[in-house]
């Protein structure tokens, strides 16, 4: 299987790519109100045209240095079991360091904040915070190793100039990484347990916030993460007694000989819940806790840190063990329902007028279209307008026949071009919150539609908002390009991170899965344009003004 080369981000084409989206909608701006300036259209009109919609299902994705990672086990109601793994390299600033005499431990403390929000704090001080992100209710052990796996940042197959890829299905761009070697040395957990143990058993996310206490007096709080203490033998061992080695005297020989903590997680009874790790925290990392000798005789022991961070390298492990077979799609056809799945599971691809047919777009059906909505000259060049398109979307109502009303549907989905793995222009358009993920891009990517608006309530429809796209390919000359449709986690990481690998051939279709769907477990259902429910059925609807005359 050839795998695809992660495209390194480039900054200067990005810029360009989003100047030229700007400048497209000032001149689309333009156009209109000068049409509307004429007084000829003032008849509004509403007209559905025909989609093909198709599921395509996700060969093992790209899950290196993803901007978030998570743990543990969710159960989606339809879909099935969903257990993420992963394993991180460490770093630190410290090197070559220089512990002090008659080091001794204290304790080593590590900390992975969950995302959260405060909700209030109550008459004892103590802050009351909300889980963001959290998946499911379920039980799972939790279980650490040392990794004694290298993971290359640069692939040695092409002379070390390209990253190296690492995917979902423990493989990377050079085979498959031996599961005895991520599972190195156990990472024992401090406990008052007879049986020395590198598991916490029955381990949930909790909401709870983290007090720190020096002598039974509250000494900070801080806001939820998993936070364990490990035991201080295999950190003294590990770290302490190479003071002075070569071991921990720069990066690269650091990163070579500790190579990084595999954390493991098991579902228990088929069930579980799943976490995302903020490691973007500042409070993400490891530390040990040491006293040593003054530098004053008699004075007392001097406290000190060493601090590991998360850096490096990232890789979550996903193993599905799923209730039903995602379909591969009718791409001449269409199909009746649309499986979407987060992870590695399956996106949805669009074709507007019969796009897949031709290699510019210019099937028979768009060209009808366009002859509809503009007039051209001899070389096919806009030159004004027949028809002003006001609004144009995509509904996708959710099947809740087979969803049987579990409710857990995402609250988001995203539709982006296929073709050059990019968001459409109505992304770049839409100024919309970008600080809260749920309501950043609204405007373009409707949320999901519930039953009496209830956050629990089953699922209605999405709609996406997709004027500027169809204006572009009217007025623009833009080609006509297959759109992808996936479930997405947090729409703002497609404004920031380019998309993600996907382990496949080349024949294949679809090469790269958006980073906000690698980083969701949920999934969903659609009616796609071959069902029978004609209310339910997807269609482009175009909303215009004609001319009165």
């Amino acid at each position: 299987m050839n795998k695809i080369k992660f495209a390194l981000k480039n900054i200067a084409v990005l810029a360009i790519l989003i100047s030229s989206f700007i400048a497209c909608d000032k001149d689309f701006a333009t156009v209109g109100s000068d049409i509307i300036g004429q007084n000829n259209f003032n008849v509004d009109s509403t007209k559905e045209y025909p989609v093909i919609a198709y599921t395509n299902p996700l060969e093992p994705v790209q899950t290196n240095n993803l901007p978030v990672n998570y743990l543990g086990a969710y159960k989606d109601p339809i879909y099935g079991l969903t257990t993420a793994s992963f394993v991180s390299q460490l770093g630190t600033n410290l090197l070559d360091p220089d512990f002090g005499e008659n080091v001794e431990i204290d304790s080593v403390v590590m900390t992975i904040p969950y995302f959260s929000t405060r909700v209030e704090v109550n008459s004892s001080g103590e802050t009351i915070y909300e889980l963001d992100s959290i998946f499911g209710n379920g039980m799972i052990d939790l279980s650490f190793y040392e990794n004694t796996y290298f993971l290359n940042t640069v692939d040695p197959n092409t002379e070390f100039d390209s990253p190296l890829s690492y995917y979902s299905n423990t493989t990377s761009g050079n085979g498959a990484i031996n599961a005895a070697l991520l599972e190195g040395p156990p990472i024992i957990i401090s406990s008052n347990a007879t049986i020395p143990t590198n598991t916490i058993s029955n381990f949930r996310p909790s909401n709870e916030e983290i007090k720190l206490k020096v002598d039974d007096e509250i000494s900070e709080r801080l806001a939820p993460a998993l936070r364990v203490k490990f035991d201080i033998d295999y950190w003294q061992e590990k770290i302490l007694d190479k003071e002075g080695e070569p071991e921990l005297s720069n990066a690269n020989n650091f990163n070579n000989y500790f190579r990084g903590i595999y954390f493991k997680a098991t579902p228990i009874g088929n069930d579980g819940s799943m976490a995302l790790l903020n490691f973007g925290s500042s409070a993400a990392n490891i530390t040990i806790y040491y006293t040593k000798d003054p530098f004053t005789e008699g004075a007392d022991r001097v406290q000190s840190t060493y601090i590991m961070t998360f850096t490096g390298n990232r890789v979550n492990f996903l193993e599905n063990q799923f209730d039903l077979t995602i379909p591969q799609g009718n791409s001449v056809t269409g199909d009746e329902n649309l499986y979407l799945k987060g992870g590695e599971g399956s996106i949805a691809v669009v074709d507007l007028f019969n796009a897949g047919s031709f290699e510019d777009g210019y099937s028979p059906e768009f060209n009808a279209f366009k002859n509809t909505f503009v007039e051209t000259d001899v070389d096919g060049n806009y030159v004004k307008s027949k028809r002003l398109v006001n609004e144009a979307n995509l509904v996708f109502y959710v099947n809740q026949e087979i969803m049987q009303g579990n409710g857990d549907e995402p609250e988001r989905i995203y539709l982006y071009d296929l073709k050059n793995n990019t968001p459409l222009i109505d992304y770049y358009v839409d100024l919309s919150n970008t600080t809260v993920p749920n309501n950043s891009k609204t405007n373009h990517l409707g949320v999901l539609q519930r039953v009496g608006d209830d956050a629990s309530g089953n699922g209605i429809k999405y709609k996406i908002k997709i004027t500027e796209h169809i204006n572009n390919l009217l007025m623009k000359d833009s080609t006509n390009v297959k759109l992808g449709l996936s479930v997405s986690g947090n729409v703002n990481l497609e404004n920031s991170s380019l998309q993600y690998n996907v382990s496949t051939t080349d024949d294949d279709e679809v090469k790269m899965s958006p980073v906000s769907s690698i980083v969701s477990p949920r999934g969903t259902i659609l009616y796609g344009n071959n069902t029978a429910n004609e209310q339910k059925k997807l269609y482009l609807e175009i909303y215009y003004t004609e001319p009165n005359n």
